[in-house]
């Protein structure tokens, strides 16, 4: 074998321990692993990578209707490229256990927080649309952020494994935000990406939400609208771990916050919500 075709066999091999079978890598990365571009087509041609959008390709797997994936998508992003993004809002809130209470129709959009999204992730050949967003919401952005063991062939999280006993890149563990800081998301959503309604149905299940992380969220969070709704849903619902939050040290602001046009106002938290989510609760001397 000459020198030209052990160095390309070596990066090769180089590649498909780093890269696994269904997984994602773009141009900037594959360059870093010191494939050139005419490498990297060279590859293409060999069906060693397979181009799956503009600059980003997939290592092949031998199975039929291998569509793209959200979760093989994002876990490349995380794992395979090391991007600080993780998976939050109605997202994280659905892979938590509360999916049932969420139409199913809003299944088809993926919500990322934080930096370096490629710019080719909007142009993915995948049957969902991913949202991107910054980590605005939190003076600081780790609280709340965790890996989960993620089961691709499932769909279903657990917790932390040690990484010695994850033996396959389908038990990779993936970045997302934990219920708590997940539900103050989704409420930075409303009103014009989210609904009251899901938002209320969410709330009312989320009994068992733990006070001393929510505190330590809720002085992070940088938006009196979320920590004002947030306050007012948990009292609309009744949920025990609210008289354990200790809600002296949440900055309020000042001033109203109209989130809908002639909706009923809430003088306690001095905020406009829909007519019809006063129908059980929430009414703190309304005007």
């Amino acid at each position: 074998m000459c020198v030209m075709d052990a160095q390309r066999y070596s990066r090769l091999n180089r590649l498909l321990l780093a890269l696994p079978e269904g997984f994602l890598a773009d141009s900037v990365w594959l360059q870093a692993q010191g494939l050139s571009r005419s490498s990297i087509r060279d590859y293409v041609d060999r069906g060693w990578l397979e181009r799956v959008g503009p600059r980003v390709y997939r290592r092949p797997r031998q199975v039929a209707n291998d569509h793209l994936r959200w979760d093989v998508v994002v876990l490349s992003l995380q794992q395979v490229m090391h991007k600080t993004l993780h998976v939050g809002g109605r997202t994280a809130v659905e892979l938590a256990g509360y999916a049932h209470y969420l139409e199913a129709e809003d299944a088809s959009t993926v919500y990322l927080y934080g930096q370096g999204a490629p710019t080719w992730l909007a142009k993915l050949p995948s049957t969902v649309r991913f949202e991107l967003r910054s980590d605005h919401l939190f003076a600081t952005g780790g609280t709340g952020v965790e890996m989960r063991r993620f089961d691709l062939r499932s769909g279903e999280t657990s917790a932390q494994t040690k990484e010695a006993e994850v033996r396959s890149p389908w038990e990779w563990s993936l970045t997302m935000s934990v219920p708590e800081r997940a539900i103050l998301e989704m409420m930075d959503e409303l009103p014009h990406h989210e609904s009251f309604h899901q938002v209320d149905v969410v709330m009312e299940g989320m009994a068992n939400l733990r006070p001393q992380l929510l505190g330590k969220l809720l002085q992070e969070c940088r938006s009196v609208k979320v920590k004002r709704l947030f306050l007012w849903y948990a009292e609309r619902h009744g949920h025990s771990w609210l008289k354990h939050l200790d809600q002296s040290s949440i900055d309020l602001g000042l001033g109203k916050r109209q989130l809908v046009p002639a909706g009923r106002f809430d003088s306690r938290y001095q905020i406009t919500l829909p007519t019809e989510l006063f129908a059980r609760g929430g009414d703190h001397d309304a005007l």
